[in-house]
């Protein structure tokens, strides 16, 4: 279990440590603030602590505190060039799309009247739903970790509608989905609203009964909830608000999850059971309040 210790508190005791030998217990508050600064963290103002009580060293964070998207963390994946699609979804990088504003990121699928086409590098499409999506392709990548998200996605409880928090490898290489390796953090479908879905892709993950849950129940999906995937050599733990989803011990540390991956933020439109009818609301948006990853 992940321990939180407020950053404040771990700040003042570095702090008598080093001000101790130095001689400087005569020194003012004031004088002793000066002194030792509070360090500036990409992942928020709260220590992480590992089950041993060492803590997680932050290595990525976005709080989405301003905008415009930071390019230098996240790539919008557009069909065009990435040829990814999933339920007629177009993704585009617009601001109807994809934007940041009010400390948050917004992934927003909206459904036009006129079907418009969607190229990729080898067609194209006619389709009337556009989406975003952002990744830290080229970016940032990482193997093992602690991977948090807090996020809320759209209020519907009809369906047409999936929001996807997902990792994917840097390089699968030439191997053809799934047997490359992918880790669903938290899936979210409308027509199931009142669950979000773990799942790690593999090969023969369909054999594995703890390659998924699907009895992850998380009430009103539309309100701020936090996604963790804690990922060693030794297990894969999936971690919402605080309580333990599933884990695997099979495959932690085994090819595929022995190597980098990135990070994935999707909208999209359903698909066969789920997928879009005339009722599905639109437009619908995943908010992000922050991405943190620490290792």
């Amino acid at each position: 279990m992940t321990i939180r210790v407020p950053f404040r508190a771990r700040v003042l005791a570095v702090a008598v440590a080093l001000l101790v030998p130095a001689g400087l217990l005569s020194a003012t508050p004031a004088d002793a603030a000066k002194k030792v600064p509070v360090p500036v963290s990409p992942c928020g103002t709260t220590v992480v602590l590992k089950a041993d009580g060492t803590p997680w060293t932050c290595t990525f964070g976005d709080d989405f505190t301003k905008g415009p998207l930071d390019s230098t963390k996240w790539l919008p994946q557009v069909t065009a060039t990435s040829g990814y699609t999933s339920g007629g979804t177009c993704f585009l990088n617009t601001a109807n799309n994809i934007s940041v504003a009010g400390g948050m990121l917004k992934l927003t699928a909206r459904r036009v009247g006129r079907p418009f086409v969607c190229k990729t590098p080898t067609s194209q499409f006619s389709t009337n739903y556009s989406s975003g999506m952002v990744s830290t392709y080229t970016k940032f990548t990482q193997t093992y970790g602690r991977f948090e998200i807090r996020a809320k996605f759209p209020a519907s409880r009809l369906p047409g509608l999936q929001s996807s928090i997902w990792m994917y490898p840097q390089d699968p290489g030439n191997q053809p989905w799934p047997y490359g390796g992918e880790i669903d953090i938290a899936e979210w479908y409308s027509q199931y609203a009142t669950r979000v879905i773990p799942y790690l892709h593999y090969g023969t993950s369909y054999l594995d009964p703890n390659a998924t849950n699907t009895s992850c129940m998380v009430a009103d999906v539309g309100a701020w909830h936090t996604y963790v995937v804690e990922w060693s050599p030794k297990v894969i733990s999936f971690i919402y608000d605080g309580n333990v989803c599933m884990q695997n011990t099979a495959v932690a540390g085994q090819y595929p999850f022995n190597k980098a991956y990135m990070l994935a933020l999707t909208q999209l439109m359903g698909v066969g059971d789920n997928a879009p009818t005339a009722r599905t609301v639109m437009p619908a948006t995943t908010d992000i309040d922050y991405v943190h990853v620490w290792s």
